[in-house]
């Protein structure tokens, strides 16, 4: 039986300039009449009343949005934005959502595109409602911790961190600075984390560059000889890698001048800026002794992934902790990016060395296969077939399915319905 979730969720969303952090949350309304004066007052000093262009009939939720200082010293806060449910929100778990970069908006993707109330039109000025909208490291940590102050009726609601691409790094990270210090942390400081999912997740380079290579080969972008090149010459295990390697991946890079790596079979988008592909071609083909740094379509400089400093090559060994530590740990793939492909996912996954409980089988959407399943000991692993790297934006209706099972801790429908 095919099994009955509701979708809808609070959405907080929150940006830094190098680690941006977006979030789905559902929780309880507030009862401002449970709260302290203070703190009653901060929520409603938060208060979103509308935004411009917001539909009229749409104000059947509530939303906030404003800074949590997150170190008074130097000056830093991180913004979020907070939507609650539409419907039961006091019955709903609160979810993170993170996009990946480093440096992508989680507003501008994550809110504007892929899977918060609101979608900006594509042809008038204003919003409309989004159908399938999700609501229906220690800056980051201390960001929480300061929410959950601000917003305490939210505090022991079941809580689980989600995103895409380089949040493959960071969402394991802030997941494992929740564990830990969850051992030491007093009862009002306590988080109630319960999984991660991440999407198209960048997690380790060696493999990620490997499956990259092996991802374009397979869908004929490149040729066998610059296939063979790849195989005679890369070592991405190694930092510094040699000039035929360079010269290697400068050809590669340049083939997603013309089509969407993010999107093998979308048609692909003029974006009106001058010079914009070939600037776009140099700057994801320069090679550094620090290679991948991930890139996504949310900026149009990759200035920010050359300054990222505080970056593991691998969070493997942190992954792994997590799927020991009692958490549901959910990876899903759309098989249709190129940037982080399913074969580096799954090359990644191997990696672990986990335990597999459930081989390779396909799941349903509806009538047709939605993609295809593993579960692992500790960890599940989804493709969403035809998506690429932003599941939600392409594939909105599956995206918001596999969401909702993922909450539930259900397996997904293995026969059509």
């Amino acid at each position: 039986m095919r099994f009955q979730a509701s979708p809808f969720l609070l959405l907080l969303l929150g940006s830094l300039a190098l680690a941006t952090l977006c979030g789905l949350a559902a929780a309880a309304r507030p009862e401002t009449g449970s709260l302290d004066a203070a703190t009653a007052a901060m929520q409603e000093h938060d208060r979103v009343m509308s935004l411009p262009g917001q539909p009229a009939y749409s104000s059947g939720f509530r939303q906030y949005s404003g800074y949590v200082t997150t170190d008074e010293y130097l000056g830093k806060a991180l913004f979020y934005w907070f939507f609650e449910a539409t419907d039961k929100p006091d019955e709903k778990p609160l979810v993170l959502w993170l996009n990946g970069g480093p440096g992508c908006s989680s507003i501008g993707y994550g809110q504007a595109q892929e899977l918060g109330p609101f979608l900006v039109k594509k042809d008038v000025a204003g919003l409309e409602l989004n159908p399938y909208a999700w609501n229906q490291a220690y800056g980051s940590y201390t960001f929480l911790v300061k929410w959950f102050q601000r917003f305490p009726q939210h505090k022991m609601k079941e809580f689980y961190i989600a995103g895409e691409s380089y949040a493959g790094h960071y969402i394991p990270q802030l997941a494992n600075v929740i564990v830990e210090q969850n051992k030491i942390a007093s009862k009002e400081n306590y988080i109630n984390l319960k999984g991660i999912m991440i999407g198209n997740a960048y997690m380790d380079g060696d493999t990620d560059l490997v499956g990259i290579v092996d991802s374009a080969w397979h869908h004929a972008i490149i040729s066998d000889k610059l296939y063979s090149d790849f195989q005679k010459f890369c070592n991405f295990s190694l930092e510094d890698l040699s000039k035929e390697c360079t010269a290697a991946i400068n050809q590669f890079s340049a083939l997603y001048n013309i089509i969407d790596i993010y999107s093998l079979y979308t048609t692909r988008c003029e974006l009106g800026y001058p010079n914009f592909n070939s600037s776009f071609a140099a700057q994801i083909g320069e090679i550094t002794s620090r290679i991948p740094m991930g890139y996504d379509p949310c900026t149009q400089t990759n200035s920010i992934s050359r300054a990222w400093k505080d970056s593991d090559m691998t969070v493997l060994p942190i992954v792994k902790k997590l799927t020991q530590s009692g958490l549901r740990v959910w990876i899903y793939s759309g098989d249709t990016d190129a940037r982080i492909p399913t074969s580096s996912t799954r090359y990644t996954l191997k990696k672990l060395g986990l335990p597999i409980k459930e081989d390779w089988s396909p799941w349903f959407h509806h009538k047709q296969v939605g993609g295809w399943t593993v579960v692992f000991d500790g960890l599940t692993f989804v493709t969403v077939r035809g998506a690429g790297h932003m599941v939600p934006s392409i594939m909105p209706e599956q995206a918001l399915e596999l969401f909702k099972y993922f909450l539930a801790n259900k397996e997904l429908p293995s026969k059509p319905y």
